[in-house]
Parts: C-alpha cells; structure tokens; sequence
C-alpha cells in the first residue's frame, strides 16, 4: 500500500553527499540462494520500499538494528547525506521510503541503511492522479491524498520508475506550503542526450534515456567531483533554485555524481523490488529483462513464484533475488508482487 504523510515540519537543509559503495563479497557458496529471509551466510544489498518497524522490514525479511545486532551497536542510517545512526528507526524513517540496506545474510543485521528520495520539489500541475515535479511525472494512487495537494507545496517524492520513465509514488511528503525564497531542490537521473559545447544534457529515471526526462542547463563551476565533466550514462544529483522547467529547461546549480539504486558492487547477493521496464529478450523460463532500468536475466534454475516467466511484463511489480555479475542480475528466484 503506498504511504503518503503530511508534515509542515521543516528538514534542515544538509550538504547531499556522494554516496561510497562498500566493496562487499559473498562467503562460501555461490550465493545465489545466500539472501534475506533465509540465507547461510554473506553479505548483501536490499534495496525496496520500507513496509514496517521493529527493527526494519523490507522485501518481505524483518532486518535487525542497533541492539538487535548486538548490545551497543548501532546501524549507520543515512538520510539525503546525512548520518542519523543514533535515530531510532521509526522516528527516521517511514514506511514507503524506498531504501537500501546492506546486511549480514546469515542473520539479517542491517550493518547500514541509506534512503535518498527520488525527488524534492514544487508541485505545478495536477492532473488525473498524477502531478509535475521539476519536469518528472509523478503518479499517485491515494486520490484523497491527491485531492489535498495544493500547487506550489514543496513534496518529496520516492517510488519505483515505470517504463515510460515516470515515478509511481510510494512515499510523499509536504516539506514546505510554498517554497522558501532561494531554496534549493533536487532530482536524481541518468544524464542522455548530453551537448558538451552548448552544456546541455537530458535527465531521466532511466538508464537508457527513454522515457520522461527533462534539459538540464549546467556551467562547468556547477559540476562538482566530475574531472571528466558529465557523460551519457552517468547517475547525478542536480540541484537547482528554479520552481520549474523555464522553456523546458533546468538550471542547474550543482551536478554532482551519485549512487543509483541499481548499482551493485561485483558479486554482491541482491534483493531489488521494482517495476520491469523493458522486455529484452528470451523464451520459456529463460529471459532477459529490465527492473527499474537494471538488467536482470534469468536462467534454467530460476524459481518463480507467485507467477510465471510469462507474466514478467513491463510495470509488473517483482522482487528479484540474485547475483551481480558483469552489471547484470542474475535471478536466482523472482517473487511476484
């Protein structure tokens, strides 16, 4: 059920940091069958939307915190590039929050949480369960929520990317009434299209530049931690002071490199949930397809269950349990959502 919450609370505005990936390697076996709920030992990556406390749940696994780990030990938990690990859970964060966990599969002891909305912006435009942000469609299925949505509130938005690049919503919250004289927002995205001599790129949820995306207009003194300066493919944070696209354009006051979601280290065991994006290739049980712009393939040992191969199409909802090799997922077990 998606979750959305008001709140006129204000979040003190923080420095969004890069993210640095822990390397991180699988013990024993080769760990395909090594994952949460279950597993016999390894390290791993949940990544999901938040369904409950005590300590945290995700992906159907209930992941120990804090001194559910061990007495005195606590869980770094980052928020928007800050470290709350001192935070209790449920004071942190909310159920519908897409986040990711690394954790210990033996036993489930969350070793970090991290959640980075999708979005933060103003609303200015309502439409047929669906609003504006920034020039990012975003759908919601709360029609009460919907309803009480004025233009202009600031709302921070995190959710899965379907296939036409749009975000449908598990998580909203009202930061602001109206945005506050010089704030800054921010959208996440692949950069595409990119036009180094007039610098210009494309912004968009998904990796291969389809979809909904937006211009983003940068200076070189904008761009932060890139030597190289943008390229297609690459994952930014954008931030800007505009309210909207003027002309269909963002002015970006920084762009920084960041951490997608689907990114995983060489090896790492994976837990993703999300929408399938794009049909590849494939027959039977053995297939290749997109989950939230990750390539995901399947083999002759892959376990469904709550449907068939045949039901993997696009905006179906799935939780893939596997191994990163070479960029690509592979599935050990797909559960149906």
């Amino acid at each position: 059920m998606i979750r959305f919450r008001i709140s006129t609370w204000r979040l003190t505005m923080a420095l969004y940091l890069a993210l640095l990936f822990m390397t991180i390697s699988s013990c024993g076996s080769s760990g395909i069958g090594d994952l949460a709920g279950g597993g016999t030992g390894g390290t791993g990556i949940s990544t999901g939307a938040i369904t409950g406390f005590g300590s945290v749940m995700m992906n159907g696994a209930h992941y120990k915190t804090d001194d559910e780990v061990a007495p005195g030990f606590r869980t770094k938990k980052i928020v928007k590039g800050m470290d709350h690990s001192n935070t209790r859970d449920r004071d942190l964060f909310r159920v519908g929050m897409v986040a990711r966990i690394l954790y210990s599969s033996n036993a489930n002891n969350a070793s970090e949480i991290v959640y980075e909305p999708n979005l933060e912006g103003p609303v200015v435009s309502k439409n047929a369960g669906s609003i504006v942000v920034l020039g990012q469609t975003v759908i919601l299925d709360n029609a009460t929520f919907f309803a009480s949505l004025d233009m202009g509130n600031v709302v921070e938005v995190s959710g899965f990317v379907d296939d036409l690049g749009r975000i449908r919503a598990t998580f909203v919250e009202v930061t602001h009434l109206v945005p506050m004289a010089g704030q800054e927002f921010e959208i996440k995205g692949y950069i595409s299209g990119l036009n180094p001599s007039g610098n210009t790129f494309g912004l968009g949820p998904l990796p291969d530049g389809s979809g909904n995306t937006v211009t983003v207009s940068y200076t070189p003194g904008a761009v932060q931690g890139l030597p190289a300066g943008p390229s297609n493919g690459m994952y930014v944070q954008v931030e800007t002071t505009d309210t909207q696209p003027v002309s269909g354009i963002i002015t970006a006051s920084k762009v920084k490199s960041f951490v997608a979601r689907t990114d995983f280290p060489e090896n790492t065991l994976v837990d993703l949930d999300g929408l399938v994006t794009k049909l590849r290739s494939g027959s039977e049980n053995i297939l290749s397809f997109d989950l939230g712009g990750k390539a995901v393939q399947t083999d002759g040992s892959t376990e469904f269950i709550g449907g068939m191969a045949t039901d993997i199409q696009p905006n179906v909802r799935v939780q893939v349990q596997g191994k990163e090799t070479g960029g690509v997922l592979h599935a050990g077990k797909i559960v149906f959502r």
